[in-house]
């Protein structure tokens, strides 16, 4: 097995190395470099201690130094070398209570994940892999190093990163694996929101996404996304639905692009489903109000998980309107745009088509064919460049308050009058036109 290391990293590991030091790229970038996919990142693990690695390159960074980690910096570009090392106990189920350096690669690889990341490369010794690694990167398979519970035991967020490596390369997990994720999930509850976010964007995000039905499965969601449990256990006996509400938001998923706000705004846009659902005289699930209590939950989530504001409002916007549908006239066009705020478009259709696609064949053509033309209407007022928002209104509240109008909170209001008069007839966005307007309410 013959790897291509860049020559940086060629160069860093022959300093290592002609030092009397043993060295070696290690990790997601021997795993990435034998499927045929570009490392984003180059690790490398040695035998010096980080004081030697220190005196052996001009320049470092401190990145980690306490758990044996220094960046080196060769043109401007850091690739962090660490020492080999075995972790002490674990207290938190995330972190080691101390590190010990070691002499050894094997005892270094054995406190690692999963196999796929265990092995080790350079070009003296080639590939080191001491946990069949290449074996279950043959099979598909994630599998941990030793057994599951002591490494889940160790970190619980390796329960999380399971799920996410098996989204990521398209792998199952392995049944031992499995079982110790199931066994243990309850203590993902000590795990920090911020790494929780980060896992779940970098699998909903993946090339398998439907792997949020694992986190079903397996008991995660039950600790850490309790309402998409219940989003699974609820049924939709409806015309339009054929699956479940946790099936459905897989099924959309699957039909979305792997945009992060899209992918966020289908794994949330339902999630208020359960706790709408109403039964008809008739036996017909409705679920009335889903779209607006899903946006309030929405936001409560993902401020728990950390996630910035600006994306926050992005998804939960479209959560909110995911499900408004007006007539398709251009007055109605334009007043959607105003309301739902244009920075959700064109992301809004794709939202529709996705939910679309995960509900089933009824009426399908007939809704796609609904949302071919909204978009089409909506593209054809911004070429037009048709007011839809104030700040493409003809008067500015300045031109009123010249016009002789007092500030306050009635010139809010005629400017609202005045931008409804547009949205429904474009032709009078002048400022002739609206200031008359103006004259005549007064």
């Amino acid at each position: 097995m013959r790897i291509e290391l860049p020559e940086k990293v060629k160069t860093i590991l022959n300093i290592l190395i002609n030092a009397g030091f043993e060295a070696f790229a290690v990790g997601g970038c021997v795993r990435d470099s034998i499927l045929g996919k570009e490392p984003k990142d180059w690790d490398i693990t040695t035998s010096a201690r980080p004081v030697q690695v220190k005196e052996l390159f001009s320049r470092t960074i401190d990145t980690g130094i306490a758990h044996g980690t220094v960046t080196v910096l060769l043109d401007r570009e850091g690739f962090e070398v660490t020492t080999y090392r075995i972790d002490g106990e674990y207290e938190d189920a995330r972190h080691p209570k101390e590190v010990l350096f070691t002499g050894s690669l094997l005892e270094d690889l054995k406190r690692r994940d999963f196999t796929i990341n265990a092995m080790a490369y350079n070009e003296q010794e080639g590939l080191v892999d001491a946990f069949d690694g290449m074996g279950d990167l043959k099979q598909g398979r994630i599998r941990c190093v030793g057994t599951a519970r002591e490494r889940f035991t160790e970190d619980a967020l390796r329960m999380l990163r399971a799920v996410r490596f098996a989204a990521q390369l398209g792998f199952s997990i392995e049944p031992e694996t499995r079982r110790g994720i199931e066994e243990l999930a309850c203590s993902l509850q000590k795990i920090s929101a911020e790494r929780i976010q980060a896992e779940l964007v970098k699998l909903l995000v993946s090339d398998h996404p439907e792997e949020v039905r694992t986190l079903y499965e397996t008991g995660i969601s039950k600790e850490i996304f309790p309402w998409l449990d219940a989003m699974f256990r609820t049924p939709q006996n409806n015309p339009h639905h054929i699956y479940n509400v946790g099936e459905h938001t897989v099924c959309a998923l699957m039909y979305t692009p792997p945009d992060k706000i899209l992918r966020l705004a289908l794994f949330f846009h339902d999630m208020a489903k359960p706790a709408c659902l109403e039964k008809d005289e008739e036996g017909i699930y409705h679920f009335r109000g889903h779209p607006k209590e899903g946006a309030a939950m929405t936001r409560l989530v993902m401020r728990r998980l950390k996630f910035d504001n600006d994306t926050i409002d992005r998804v939960a916007s479209l959560v909110q309107w995911h499900d408004d549908n007006p007539p398709l006239t251009p007055a109605n066009v334009r007043r959607a745009i105003n309301r739902i705020g244009q920075r959700q478009f064109p992301r809004l259709f794709a939202v529709k088509r996705a939910d679309t696609m995960g509900k089933g064949t009824y009426q399908r053509e007939e809704k796609l064919a609904y949302i071919d033309k909204y978009e089409t209407m909506y593209r054809e007022i911004l070429e037009k460049e048709e007011c839809i928002h104030l700040k493409t209104l003809a008067v500015s509240g300045k031109d009123l308050i010249a016009a002789g109008f007092k500030p306050g909170r009635e010139l809010g209001r005629l400017l609202e009058e005045l931008l409804q008069l547009v949205l429904e007839n474009p032709e009078c966005n002048t400022k002739e036109f609206l200031l008359e307007k103006a004259a005549e309410r007064e």
